[in-house]
């Protein structure tokens, strides 16, 4: 395994790679194929599995090479499932290459694949995230079957532990599990640290469910306000529980709960377009995750990094932008992204 370069640079990208999925998850952010099929989105920022304008390998390579010298300092690779995007773990050689800490964030089906698992070793991969959302196999299989419905939580989980069985006591990859909390799964949260440190892995995020206000499973998975209770009991428990986790800052579960009314409140210090960027797979780039945000955002000042430079497009911050009114409940989920370092920082072997 080659040795980790740690960085210090301040710029953090959210890199969107295109590619189908082996799963058909209901809830998934780019939307289903069977609906876009239908109806395509048009709305700028609103992702998809179905594009005709993504950025080829070619361009991905090219703008990759450019983060030399940049002030990125790190790369989470997400998809669709990055892992099955052609031409990825050249991307993350080159990144890697740069210096530049790279989180690949999966599925955890690839992860069984020796020749997937033996390259991110091979190439210094600095962590896998690994979506997995219940304790329950039936519970995560019902919302994160395959395309032909098969369950998957046995397939992820075996993906994680062949990662930690071949990481042994090394210093990387960090292995974490990352969870999609929603009404029905609030009491599972304690359980899911449980499972994680059980597996051997590093750290553990439950992210808040994102759904617009008219997406069908809104009104059954959403967060509420009156979720607030059993919301502080399963947060408590966990931090009080798992002290051999790295979870989200204590600021963190605030962070959940002031999102319940789902409205939109100013943010002094928001990292959004600061030390933050997010990349779709045709190259657009954004300020942040936010909805409101990317509506706000005037044609005549959208950017994108085909044909371009990650040093013009991403220079050193020179401090916090103006305080972003746009804050939505989909940004509190870019706060552990932002909080990377405790999970990367070499203060040691891993669990």
């Amino acid at each position: 395994m080659k040795r980790r370069i740690v960085t210090r640079h301040p710029v953090t990208l959210l890199w969107s790679l295109r590619s189908l999925c082996p799963l058909a998850c209901d809830y998934c952010y780019f939307g289903l194929v069977a609906d876009h099929q239908i109806a395509p989105p048009t709305k700028a920022g609103q992702l998809s599995h179905i594009s005709r304008n993504d950025m080829n390998r070619k361009e991905v390579l090219a703008f990759a090479r450019t983060l030399a010298g940049s002030a990125v300092g790190r790369v989470f690779l997400a998809g669709g499932e990055p892992l099955a995007w052609p031409g990825v773990l050249d991307v993350i050689q080159v990144i890697k290459a740069a210096g530049i800490e790279v989180v690949a964030c999966t599925n955890g089906l690839p992860l069984a694949k020796a020749e997937i698992q033996d390259a991110l070793f091979d190439l210094g991969v600095d962590a896998i995230s690994v979506s997995l959302d219940s304790t329950d196999p039936a519970v995560n299989d019902a919302r994160r079957p395959d395309r032909f419905g098969r369950g998957t939580w046995h397939a992820a989980v075996d993906g994680i532990r062949a990662v930690i069985a071949q990481r042994a006591a090394g210093p990387a990859p960090r292995v974490g599990i990352y969870s999609v909390l929603t009404r029905r799964t609030i009491d599972d949260m304690p359980a899911m640290g449980r499972l994680t440190a059980d597996l051997g892995c590093d750290y553990y995020v439950p992210q808040p469910i994102t759904l617009a206000d008219d997406h069908k499973l809104h009104a059954e998975l959403s967060l509420r306000p009156d979720d607030e209770p059993r919301l502080r009991a399963a947060f408590d428990a966990l931090y009080r529980e798992h002290p051999e986790l790295v979870l989200p800052a204590s600021t963190y579960p605030q962070q959940v709960l002031d999102t319940l009314p789902r409205t939109t409140s100013p943010v002094a210090t928001c990292f959004g377009g600061h030390t933050l960027h997010f990349i779709q797979p045709d190259g657009a780039i954004w300020d942040c995750v936010s909805p409101y945000r990317i509506d706000a955002t005037a044609p005549a000042a959208r950017r994108s990094i085909r044909g371009a430079s990650a040093a013009d497009l991403f220079p050193a911050p020179t401090g916090h932008a103006p305080g972003c009114p746009l804050f939505s409940h989909e940004c509190v989920n870019m706060w552990p992204l932002m909080d990377f370092d405790r999970v990367t920082e070499p203060s040691g072997s891993p669990r």
